[in-house]
């Protein structure tokens, strides 16, 4: 018998169909004899309707400002997956399992005061142990806590996920199982390379270079979490039928495994190639090479709360000036660029140049701290094709490498081709 906690996202709970299906894959754990607890999103687009209702009502009520308390607006986008939890706990109970549904507070899960982005400070999961112990199966609406201020608080746009591997480590779960619209987590995107492999096991730190460099199975502080407390955590579909052969292996379940790097026996050098696309260059030109010329730059960008990402630095001939390029989201392009002109005296560069439409290609792999050439092997290939490189950065296990985008979906399949990850 194992503790298991199962998370099912927005598309798995999209309709009432969808939530029986649900059901089935729960109900498939409990007849194994195993403890269950399962966190639900909303129902697929509830979410962005809520907002939508929350972002309109000032409009409608007249003000002149746009801005609404944060507070309430958790209090509205939180309902999603209340309804989802108790939808589900009523399809299992008429299963004949037993089951209840709880939010946040009931737990409860003890979060920070950052209304709409709030961080999970503590969760009390006795009570729900000890009935899990008795037999009854806990759906927990995802995405939500209780903050100091005794008000709900949710945790940002795909805080489900966060919310279930926090629950796991809560738990004390055996396994923390994320059913998506996906069977795995690939070495690439299989729309783009259709070559691309589901990957049996991938590290904690590789998930969470390519959950932060473009991957979107999962949400970047899920990985983190799972990392910081050791939570196994499998991406599954939950679009496979519930009792189709091998679906109820408690050890291994169709999917992806994520774990630590010691479970890995045989480390590939290269794991997977992940990209951003909608990434923009902002270079300052003829700055003055002085210290604290950085921290002029980059803290005005970051109390606007635009995130700087592959920075260069160059330096002139004689020492006494430097160009600085870095790069931010497209969309915070305008809002930089407005930052940057109202601290020109401060940072002191003569121009400002941007370009948009820019994309972020990322080689990712454990391998790579044992392994020389990795870098080399990646540039040939690139060149090979004719594709130029703006920027480049490296870590201990990835290299982001930055392209102008028409060139994304060609430096991908490159990449993926290069390194061996279309062979099985």
């Amino acid at each position: 018998m194992a503790r298991i906690v199962m998370k099912f996202g927005g598309t798995s709970v999209a309709n009432l169909e969808r939530i029986h299906n649900v059901a089935r894959h729960v109900k498939r754990e409990v007849d194994a004899g195993h403890e269950v607890a399962v966190v639900v999103s909303a129902m697929s687009g509830k979410t962005n309707e809520l907002v939508d209702w929350v972002q309109t009502m000032p409009k409608v009520a007249g003000a002149d400002s746009p801005f609404y308390d944060a507070r309430e607006y958790d209090a509205v986008v939180a309902s999603g997956e209340q309804v989802t939890s108790g939808l589900l706990a009523i399809a299992l109970q008429s299963m004949g399992i037993n089951a209840r549904s709880w939010q946040g507070w009931q737990i409860p899960i003890k979060t920070d005061n950052a209304h709409g982005a709030a961080r999970i400070q503590e969760i009390d999961g006795s009570d729900i142990v000890r009935r899990m112990g008795e037999g009854q199966v806990a759906v927990v609406a995802g995405f939500q806590g209780i903050g100091p201020d005794n008000r709900i608080a949710t945790l940002g746009r795909g805080g489900s996920d966060t919310s279930a591997v926090a629950i796991a480590a809560g738990l004390k779960a055996d396994r923390c199982d994320i059913y998506t619209d996906v069977d795995g987590v690939y070495t690439t995107d299989p729309r783009i390379e259709p070559k691309a492999r589901r990957l049996k096991k991938i590290a904690f730190e590789e998930m969470l270079e390519m959950a932060s460099l473009g991957a979107k199975v999962l949400q970047v502080r899920s990985v983190e979490l799972a990392m910081v407390h050791k939570v196994r955590t499998f991406v599954r579909s939950s679009f496979e039928d519930p009792d189709a052969p091998g679906m109820g292996d408690l050890l291994n379940p169709p999917g992806t495994l994520i774990c630590d790097e010691e479970e890995i026996v045989e480390q590939e050098v290269v794991t997977g190639i992940a990209y951003a696309k909608d990434e923009a260059q902002i270079s300052l030109r003829r700055l003055a090479d002085r210290p604290g010329v950085s921290a002029a730059i980059f803290g005005p960008l970051a109390e606007s709360h635009i995130n700087v990402d592959m920075i260069v630095q160059n330096i002139s001939e004689d020492g006494s000036k430097t160009d600085m390029t870095f790069t931010v989201p497209s969309g915070d392009v305008d809002k930089a660029l407005a930052v940057l002109g109202s601290n020109k005296d401060k940072i002191g560069f003569d121009v400002v140049q941007s370009e948009k439409g820019l994309v972020k290609v990322s080689v990712i792999g454990i391998g790579m701290r044992s392994h020389a050439g990795v870098a080399a092997t990646a540039f040939r290939a690139l060149a090979e094709k004719g594709i130029n490189i703006k920027a480049i950065t490296t870590s201990e296990i990835k290299i982001s490498i930055l392209i102008d985008g028409p060139y994304a979906e060609l430096a991908v399949r490159t990449l993926h081709s290069c390194y061996g990850l279309d062979k099985n």
